[in-house]
């Protein structure tokens, strides 16, 4: 079993992506996932904040880092169209 990651860990990794494409999976509760794709746009020492288009209508949602620690959230990076990296709550 791998250990689990600092909230710091995962925001040190989010910041060298900051402006790129990704992809999120979120769980909502009552069996509600969405999975949307967007930019993260910025990060902040509490929370980080992707821009989504979805139907010609921008809009941001923010997530806290210890969303993506307790798995609520699975971020991909999709920086090129064959792979993407995934930001996980241990370490791998």
């Amino acid at each position: 079993m791998s250990s689990p990651r600092l909230i710091s860990d995962i925001k040190k990794d989010l910041e060298s992506f900051v402006g790129s494409r990704i992809r999120l999976k979120a769980n909502r509760g009552r069996n509600r996932i969405i999975e949307r794709e967007g930019i993260l746009e910025s990060i902040y020492p509490n929370i980080f904040v992707v821009k989504l288009n979805e139907r010609k209508v921008e809009r941001r949602v923010s997530y806290s880092y210890a969303d993506v620690l307790t798995e609520t959230v699975e971020l991909f990076i999709c920086d090129s169209p064959d792979t993407e990296i995934r930001i996980a709550a241990a370490n791998q």
